[in-house]
């Protein structure tokens, strides 16, 4: 039997074939076949931040891909922290997008799978959802990248996708939510965060479920990241 695409990404050898030189920790671009490229950042590659503890991003992207799985969001490529050839780090599918995307135009608007994501934001408590990690794929499917500086105890949500804000929650969402607070003490996301970040997230989610609504910008913390790409 062949290896799936998963098994590849999770066991295969990493080949480095560059490095996306925008990006503000080491994130290199690679292949585990010909066919199949990932998005491969190392620990030994982060840049410390005052208000993350060093080390921990690369685990917090695979938290944020076992949240998006388990709570059916559906928008984190397959990621997985495994050793590489600079040590151990996060590994995800690499994206092939549509480049005539209107990024921008699209964060704007009141798509649904847009709306999926701002939720999905809430809850993870995203403090860097730029316009550059919303991703369509070729097939129309929308994905989001870097997910690194996530899941803090603090609200710290900033965004470009601000237009749910006060939306009431539909039936389908509350559902998902109480699902995730129902859920959330059998999963292992204790492998990537802190106790203190996973009662900070049941927290969250307890607060979404009593408000009902889309939260609203913090009057405390910047609303949107700069630079917003």
């Amino acid at each position: 039997m062949s290896e799936s695409i998963e098994e590849l990404i999770r066991e295969g050898e990493i080949q480095i074939e560059g490095r996306l030189v925008d990006a503000s920790n080491a994130t290199l671009l690679g292949k585990v076949r010909d066919d199949i490229s990932v998005i491969y950042k190392p620990i030994a590659g982060e840049r410390p931040l005052w208000d993350f503890p060093t080390g921990n991003l690369a685990s917090r992207e695979v938290a944020a891909y076992e949240l998006s799985r388990l709570g059916g969001f559906g928008l984190v490529p397959f990621t997985v922290l495994r050793n590489g050839p600079y040590g151990i780090g996060a590994v995800q599918q690499w994206i092939d997008t549509d480049e005539n995307f209107d990024v921008v135009s699209y964060a704007q608007s009141q798509d649904t799978q847009l709306r999926k994501m701002a939720l999905f934001d809430a809850i993870i408590n995203n403090t860097d959802r730029k316009y550059g990690h919303i991703l369509r794929s070729d097939s129309g499917r929308l994905f989001g990248c870097d997910h690194g500086v996530t899941f803090h105890e603090d609200d710290k949500l900033r965004t470009v996708i601000w237009q749910f804000a006060g939306s009431p929650f539909t039936a389908d969402e509350m559902i998902q939510i109480r699902f995730l607070q129902k859920e959330l003490p059998g999963w292992e996301l204790h492998h990537y965060l802190s106790v203190t970040e996973l009662a900070a997230l049941d927290a969250r989610l307890k607060m979404l479920a009593e408000t009902g609504v889309f939260p609203f910008p913090s009057e405390d913390w910047p609303a949107i990241p700069w630079p917003p790409f």
